[in-house]
């Protein structure tokens, strides 16, 4: 409430009128990484952190937009033609506003002023909490009907088209459906959405932050999915039926996986087996089987590093040093990789020592400082009442 109330004496200091405030949820996944855009299974929570947006409408066709937290302003005009010029934080907020548009929402001018306590960079889809929040602000702005799979499908629009990232879907239904004390198994093909309570009595859900976020990371991403495709292209000669990875069953793969040279055979063996672990940890996170969904994490992990190659030696040493914890059921990274954060399931009891040792042991063997947050599952987007 503080943070809101401490946005909304800027917004009146910028703008001398009240705002409306919104928010979205940043993401953790739990596990099913890069099965997303493979038409697969995710199970991510919204986490207790959000993107604030103070709104109101504005003049003509101007966005003008100012972020507390980079302490920079940037004036969006609608009735001129995108420049690729545009600031990397902004083309977000051109990107799903202009994309909404298109969908035939009559967006006019707006006020905006934004801050947020989810981590840039880290690998908690701060970019998604953004769009999110962002696009559900102006739509409430303009009167219309918040159709939020539309909204979501507009913000994953923005990151292909604006920020050049082919990323699935997951980030952005998580910021729009999350719930409170509940995982969300999401179906990605038919984006349908089974609230999983999480039955983890006596644990918490524990991100470390790496700080490092390797450069690769974006071309890299966009070279995984096109290996998945390569993949299904050619295992469609002896299964013509499947569209994608998903529709590949872990025995098929393994009747087949001799038509994949590498490195797409592994790949697509990544995707394969990920569906299936992530399907088995919903089943036993309802049934509040703690151990088992911490040891297909571990599994989630080796295939991400071995089989994907989308981890990086500062994150398999955070995992490597909570492993050694006392009280940890699972660790793996989650997120898109190459830097960015892990999440952990530690036992309440030792959530101190947890932290305390895993952050000395990181900067010892790294030399970089690391970080750690304890975080709850929490609501998708909303606008905030008083």
């Amino acid at each position: 409430m503080a943070a809101i109330e401490e946005l909304k004496k800027v917004f009146r200091g910028l703008h001398g009128e009240e705002p409306r405030v919104f928010s979205a949820p940043g993401r953790v996944n739990l596990i099913g990484e890069h099965t997303d855009y493979n038409d697969g299974f995710v199970l991510p929570i919204a986490v207790n952190r959000r993107t604030l947006v103070a709104a109101a409408a504005g003049e003509n066709q101007l966005i003008r937009v100012h972020s507390l937290d980079l302490d920079e302003q940037a004036t969006i005009d609608l009735s001129t033609e995108y420049s690729s010029d545009t600031p990397h934080w902004v083309s977000y907020i051109e990107g799903v506003t202009r994309l909404l548009q298109e969908q035939g929402v009559k967006i006019g001018g707006a006020k905006l002023a934004i801050r947020s306590d989810v981590p840039i960079g880290s690998g908690m889809s701060s970019s998604a909490a953004l769009e999110m929040s962002v696009g559900f602000a102006l739509v409430n702005l303009a009167g219309a009907k918040v159709d939020l799979i539309q909204l979501a499908l507009a913000a994953q629009k923005a990151e292909h088209i604006y920020a050049g990232a082919k990323v699935g879907l997951m980030d952005q239904l998580a910021a729009a459906f999350g719930q409170k004390e509940h995982a969300l198994l999401i179906d990605c093909r038919s984006l349908s959405r089974t609230p999983i309570k999480l039955n983890i009595t006596g644990t918490q859900i524990v991100v470390c932050d790496t700080n490092v976020k390797h450069e690769l990371a974006a071309s890299a991403y966009n070279q995984r999915r096109a290996e998945c495709e390569q993949g299904v292209g050619l295992l469609q000669q002896k299964l013509p039926e499947i569209r994608a990875l998903r529709d590949v069953s872990p025995e098929e793969f393994e009747a087949f996986k001799d038509l994949l040279p590498e490195p797409i055979r592994r790949r697509c063996r990544h995707v394969v087996t990920e569906n299936e672990r992530t399907l088995r940890a919903a089943t036993v996170l309802r049934e509040g089987n703690v151990n088992e969904f911490g040891k297909l994490m571990l599994q989630s992990h080796q295939s991400l590093r071995d089989d994907y190659e989308v981890s990086c030696p500062e994150l398999d040493i955070m995992v490597e040093l909570a492993r050694e914890q006392e009280g940890v059921a699972g660790a793996r990274m989650t997120g898109g990789g190459f830097g960015g954060c892990t999440v952990n399931l530690v036992r309440t009891s030792l959530l101190d020592q947890f932290c305390k040792s895993v952050m000395r042991g990181y900067e010892q063997r790294t030399g970089i400082r690391g970080l750690s947050y304890v975080v709850e599952a929490g609501d998708g987007v909303r606008e905030e009442s008083f």
